[in-house]
C-alpha cells in the first residue's frame, strides 16, 4: 500500500477531478430540464473540493505567493514539454482526431500559462504594482489572456464571443 504523502496525492486528484465532473454534470442536467440534479450535482462539486483542499493542506501544498507561482510554473512547464507530447504522439498514432486536437489546445495554451505565470513572478519579485485587469479564457481551447479578448482567438480561432470574463 502507499504512504500517506502518497494517498494524499492520489485523493487530491480523485477530488479535484469529480468536483469538475460533476460541474460538468450539472451542465447537462440544467440543458436537460433538470434542476435539481443540477443543484445536486453542484453541491456534491462544492463539496469535493472542500475535500480537495483539505488534502491539499494536509499535503502543505500551499506555499507562499512566490511558492505557488513557481509550483504553477513548474507544472505547467512539465505539461507542454512531457506530459502533452507523448500524449499528442500517441493520438496521432491511434488516429484519435477529437484526444489530438484536445491535447493541442492544452499543450499551446499550457506555454501561455507558464508565460503568464513567470511574468506574474518577476512583477512580484521586482515589487511592481500588478494592474486590475480581467482575464479572458476561450471557452473552446483555454487560451488565456490579460486585459481585453481578442477578436479571434489565436490558438482556436473562435470568435471574441467565446472568451469569458474573468474577475
Amino acid at each position: 500500500m502507499a504512504n500517506t504523502g502518497e494517498n494524499l496525492q492520489a485523493a487530491f486528484a480523485g477530488e479535484s477531478q469529480a468536483s469538475r465532473k460533476y460541474l460538468y454534470f450539472a451542465e447537462k442536467a440544467d440543458k436537460d430540464g433538470q434542476p435539481q440534479i443540477a443543484r445536486l450535482f453542484r453541491a456534491a462539486s462544492e463539496a469535493e473540493t472542500v475535500h480537495a483542499r483539505n488534502h491539499l493542506n494536509a499535503m502543505k501544498g500551499i506555499g507562499s505567493i512566490a511558492d505557488n507561482l513557481k509550483a504553477a510554473i513548474n507544472g505547467e512547464h512539465y505539461e507542454f514539454t512531457q506530459m502533452y507530447p507523448a500524449m499528442i504522439d500517441q493520438a496521432k498514432d491511434e488516429k484519435n482526431g477529437a484526444a489530438l486536437k484536445s491535447f493541442d489546445y492544452a499543450n499551446e495554451v499550457e506555454q501561455i500559462h507558464h508565460e503568464l505565470y513567470q511574468q506574474a513572478l518577476k512583477d512580484l519579485e521586482s515589487g511592481k504594482k500588478n494592474e486590475n485587469r480581467p482575464f479572458y479564457v476561450c471557452q473552446n481551447c483555454g487560451n488565456t489572456v490579460e486585459g481585453e479578448a481578442p477578436d479571434s482567438c489565436p490558438v482556436c480561432g473562435f470568435s471574441k464571443d467565446w472568451f469569458k470574463k474573468i474577475e
